[in-house]
């Protein structure tokens, strides 16, 4: 049966994680007719086992495995398109860790459901959160830096392009062409630009965030590095030729996972 919503949810080592993660998620997911999509990116731990078991305790989730490692953005990817396929309207993606609170993702969506939005971003930086949310202070200022060199190169005026709490239309998706984008973490801001570009304004929505003990994949030199290439890719026209010449087609959004 098509599904209304789905959260697709990138996960790799998250075996000690995930079931809470999960559990943390609105009750009416299932009365909604929504579904969770757990993408185990060929992760080395248990991840795939407790995401299966989790699979067979409720419907209304399903599992996709990859047979190697494709990175966050390959993992959303693989989600997105089973969310199209499975005829989505609104899509969420909620990290495995539950830094981001599973708790709103409802009501996050809602704006894209009710079709008053494309793109709905939950912004750590509105009112405090990222700090009150014990945010370390090197990630929160680089955060901060790199934001404030993407507005002024995109012609944006975020709080942050940095968060993982994203929200999107079926109708955004399906005039992107998001499967040609990174498959690192920077996939978030990049679709980010692409819909700036293609005039679909982005709409943040303040978030609380957790930082606890749990292990980041992030490796946060990297990822400032990649942030200045796509600057770079920006200023040479590659989004824009993206946009033009990428072709969208029913075979795009169903290749296969």
């Amino acid at each position: 049966m098509p599904a209304d919503f789905c959260i697709v949810m990138p996960s790799y080592r998250a075996e000690s994680v995930l079931a809470a993660t999960v559990a943390r998620l609105p009750a009416a997911m299932e009365v909604k007719n929504g579904r969770l999509i757990i993408v185990n990116d060929a992760s080395p731990d248990a991840t795939g086992r407790v995401a299966d078991e989790l699979a067979e305790a409720h419907p209304w989730i399903t599992v996709i495995h990859h047979q190697s490692n494709r990175g966050y953005g390959g993992a959303q990817k693989t989600g997105l398109r089973e969310g199209l396929r499975l005829g989505c309207q609104g899509f969420a993606i909620v990290h495995a860790d539950g830094q981001y609170a599973p708790e709103l993702v409802l009501d996050l969506l809602a704006s894209i459901l009710a079709g008053e939005a494309d793109l709905v971003q939950g912004s750590r930086m509105l009112q405090g959160g990222a700090r009150a949310g014990g945010m370390p202070p090197a990630r929160y200022y680089a955060n901060r830096a790199l934001t404030a060199l993407e507005n002024l190169a995109f012609g944006t005026r975020l709080a942050e392009f940095h968060s993982g709490y994203m929200l999107y239309s079926r109708r955004l998706l399906e005039a992107l062409p998001f499967t040609a984008l990174q498959d690192n973490f920077n996939f978030d801001a990049e679709i980010i630009l692409l819909a700036h570009l293609a005039g679909f304004p982005c709409r943040e929505r303040a978030i609380p965030t957790h930082y606890g003990e749990e292990s980041s994949s992030l490796d946060p030199i990297p990822y400032g590095v990649n942030v200045l290439k796509m600057i770079g890719r920006h200023w040479l026209g590659h989004y824009d030729r993206l946009l033009r010449e990428t072709p969208r087609s029913p075979m795009d959004i169903n290749s296969p996972s």
